[in-house]
């Protein structure tokens, strides 16, 4: 018999994630893998991401937006946000740094992607219709922090590794995108991966970073960590009832940074995972390999 929780996925979200329960493995199948020029590599899918390899120095530009500069070696990351254009132009300018070749072009055909509705009743409504000006100004302190964090830019290409699961064992009890219903109340989409798994469980690095942030009881995420693994691209850590790893840490792919818990907007334990590259938000769960 099919997993039940299994059955309720669109017909596209089956084909990029498994399911996974205590004792099991959860496997992702690519959603669309592809080569380009560029080296480009990845998941071209909205939510998806790209990383790409051209000679050191040069500037990469996203859609006419420039995003920095590549890595050391050329290495650069391209991350395609929940409701990305069908197609995704890529650019590396060289500034004569390279002779005869001073602008790289590559034009990605972006595939949709299909997101579900979800309900999430028994929230504190305080929670969902914030309106206490105290909790207004703590939410706003708490932004401030976040926004922070989000501006860091580490000189480095981890991301080149791809990420593994934070979590050995667990439930998926909420996909990348989905609309969210909270208590009745229509909300904005849902930019995380939940994870649902016992309080404690430990969470692990997906992959090598510098710890941008790091805090133990914010209203909204309760035990938060943000994880910048170069370029722009950071991971997040919601909802942890201990938060182990402290700003400023590098942490090793694999190592326990925290532990899952249900602290701030959460109606039971699980890790809400997420994962922007400077202002898109993009699905973790893609960056993990079939063979993970």
């Amino acid at each position: 018999m099919e997993n039940p929780e299994r059955s309720r996925l669109s017909p596209h979200r089956r084909d990029i994630l498994g399911f996974a329960t205590a004792g099991a493995t959860l496997a992702v199948v690519p959603a669309r893998a592809q080569e380009a020029p560029l080296g480009l590599v990845g998941r071209f899918v909205q939510s998806g991401y790209a990383i790409g390899q051209t000679a050191p120095g040069g500037i990469l530009w996203v859609d006419g937006t420039m995003r920095g500069p590549v890595g050391k070696d050329g290495s650069f990351y391209v991350g395609f946000d929940r409701d990305a254009a069908s197609s995704c132009s890529v650019e590396i300018r060289h500034n004569d740094k390279v002779p005869g070749d001073q602008v790289q072009k590559a034009t990605l055909a972006i595939a949709p992607t299909t997101y579900d509705v979800q309900r999430v009743d028994g929230l504190p409504q305080d929670t969902v219709t914030p309106a206490d000006p105290a909790l207004l100004e703590r939410i706003k302190r708490e932004a401030a922090l976040k926004n922070e964090a989000f501006a860091s830019r580490l000189d480095a290409d981890y991301f080149r590794g791809g990420f593994q699961w934070p979590l050995e064992h667990f439930i998926v009890s909420g996909h990348f995108g989905n609309q969210r219903v909270l208590n009745g109340t229509p909300a904005s989409p849902h930019m995380g991966f939940d994870m649902a798994a016992p309080t404690g469980t430990p969470i692990h690095a997906p992959q090598k970073g510098l710890v941008v942030l790091s805090e133990t009881d914010l209203f909204y995420e309760g035990g938060l960590l943000l994880v910048d693994h170069g370029q722009g691209l950071i991971s997040m850590y919601l909802h942890q009832s201990k938060v182990i790893a402290r700003k400023g840490d590098l942490v090793e792919a694999g190592q326990v940074i925290g532990e899952v818990g249900a602290k701030g907007r959460a109606t039971g334990p699980h890790l809400c995972w997420r994962l922007k590259w400077t202002d898109r938000h993009m699905d973790p769960s893609l960056m993990v390999p079939k063979s993970a």
